[in-house]
């Protein structure tokens, strides 16, 4: 049986635009219920970014984001001192003759805060999307794991600083390399995989009411097919969407019949040189007709 909690939550997440099954909204709850983090893995475009701004948008909470890369350090991720800012007071005190003490300098009022720190510090509720978290080095993640275990950042000038408010914390991962044990003990867990036929047509309809559903279907299905080809990079529900737009604008009913028109669009769904040329006219033709011999309801 699933708890109200689970239930409203996806229920306000729907309200929000975004469509989680059960076991996605029950990941989000327990997250939020046990102040633990929930790592989300899976390949780009499953809706892993989306999910941290819809969660934000249902609960009416502040989102703050922090895209990670490589080489990223605790003056972006956290915070920085604002030198210049104590620069002017240190020649301001010695024009008036002011006696100027060290920690007047290192106080909140120098502090420049980062997405982190914004996090630990906001009074409002607050999601805190760490976003592509592989990208980002070990470095990081061992200092990162101080946030994630006791939500809180400790600044050598000041002592630790610790969160008014626990934010909701969601880490995303395309697996371009393999996180730490430490960064996964302190996280729960999903995975986000590509969607059922049906799903998918649900997330489509449910972003682009304004589209045909004839054409939604059909397109989807033509994805769902795409994707059991032997390509570098498989298209996500990203792609679905942008396809879909695509096709909204050019064959508002149906999908083109002219395999050179349907060919020309497919830059929204095919992202490397090898898979779009692996994809032939005939091939195209191949996966269209084979929407006929599998209906939306089959495959629920």
């Amino acid at each position: 049986m699933t708890a109200p909690g689970v239930n409203r939550l996806r229920e306000q997440l729907q309200v929000a635009g975004y469509l989680a099954d059960e076991a996605l909204a029950t990941s989000c709850w327990l997250a939020q219920t046990l102040e633990r983090p929930l790592l989300l893995e899976g390949d780009a475009g499953h809706g892993k970014t989306a999910l941290a701004g819809a969660l934000a948008q249902a609960q009416g909470a502040r989102l703050v984001r922090l895209q990670c890369h490589e080489g990223l350090d605790l003056a972006q991720a956290a915070y920085e001192w604002n030198y210049s800012r104590q620069l002017m007071a240190i020649r301001l005190a010695e024009t008036s003759q002011e006696r100027l003490q060290e920690a007047d300098l290192f106080s909140r009022h120098y502090l420049l805060e980062r997405p982190l720190l914004q996090a630990i510090s906001s009074e409002q509720p607050c999601v805190l999307l760490i976003d592509e978290i592989d990208r980002a080095d070990e470095a990081f993640e061992a200092f990162l794991l101080e946030v994630l275990a006791e939500y809180q950042i400790t600044v050598p000038e000041l002592g630790t600083l610790r969160a008014r408010r626990v934010p909701s914390v969601l880490l995303t991962s395309n697996g371009t390399r393999e996180l730490s044990d430490a960064l996964r003990r302190r996280c729960l867990y999903h995975y986000l995989d590509y969607p059922t036929l049906a799903r998918e047509v649900a997330i489509v309809k449910a972003a682009l009411p304004e589209a045909d559903a004839a054409l939604v279907e059909e397109a989807v299905q033509f994805v769902q097919r795409l994707r059991r080809e032997d390509l570098a990079k498989t298209p996500g529900i990203a792609e679905t969407l942008d396809w879909v737009r695509a096709l909204h604008r050019l064959h508002p009913q149906a999908l083109p019949e002219d395999m050179t028109v349907l060919l020309l669009t497919l830059g929204c769904l095919l992202k490397t040189r090898e898979d779009r040329f692996l994809l032939s006219p005939e091939r195209a033709r191949q996966l269209i007709e084979g929407r006929r011999s599998v209906g939306v309801a089959e495959k629920a």
